[in-house]
């Protein structure tokens, strides 16, 4: 007869995976994704280097398996709060701001999952998140244009290059040093949703009053 894992032992399982994720999280909020270790995230866990790897049999096992955590994260309250705005371009600017205010409270996480330079292998892990992000623009993005709400534009080339701007101008080294929650980390979401809208062709009175509207939910770790 085939053993069968009791209610416990899945639950002890499940909870021990978390833990490694989360130390892998932990540690790549802390110093990237270079300090993404197996025996630097045991010792975070608390728990011996064998075990991690009955878990994720290689190191980009486990990167692959934090990145898709984080990204799933952040594209949902994307989603959540561009759904929860009255039209097509509240939902942009909701989206985008959503975006950009979450990456600011976690910037070195952020930054480690989407764009710090890493090996070709890893950077194809993180290439579905930016390929996911730059699709759920493209959507709302195509929504406003066929309502007449935005000028006539191809919305896969206007979506990456949203999801570039976003990257460079909050995230990446020539960005300013903002992060968290504070009046310079609200002022770059501001000013980078405004850019966004901006480019996109909407009016700059427009543009300014929908950023006006937008209330930025908290931003905690993903």
């Amino acid at each position: 007869m085939p053993y069968r894992r009791t209610k416990n032992v899945v639950r002890r399982l499940a909870a021990r995976e978390r833990a490694i994720v989360d130390a892998a999280a932990r540690l790549a909020a802390a110093g990237g994704m270079a300090a993404v270790q197996v025996a630097a995230v045991a010792g975070q866990a608390g728990i011996a280097a064998g075990t991690v790897y009955r878990y994720f049999p290689s190191k980009n096992d486990l990167v692959a398996t934090l990145i898709a955590e984080v990204a799933n994260c952040e594209l949902a309250a994307m989603r959540l709060a561009a759904d929860a705005a009255p039209g097509p371009l509240s939902a942009l600017a909701a989206g985008i701001a959503t975006f950009a205010a979450r990456a600011l409270a976690e910037r070195r996480l952020a930054w480690a999952v989407i764009g710090e330079p890493v090996d070709a292998e890893v950077d194809r892990l993180r290439l579905d998140f930016r390929r996911s992000l730059a699709g759920e623009l493209e959507r709302r993005i195509e929504i406003a244009v066929a309502r007449g709400l935005l000028p006539d534009q191809d919305g896969g080339v206007a979506a990456p290059a949203i999801v570039g701007a976003l990257m460079e101008g909050l995230l990446g080294p020539l960005a300013p040093a903002h992060e968290g929650d504070g009046p310079a980390a609200r002022e770059a979401v501001q000013t980078v949703t405004l850019f966004a809208l901006r480019a996109l062709g909407m009016g700059d009175a427009r543009a300014r009053g929908l950023v006006a509207q937008v209330v930025l939910p908290p931003s905690p770790s993903p």
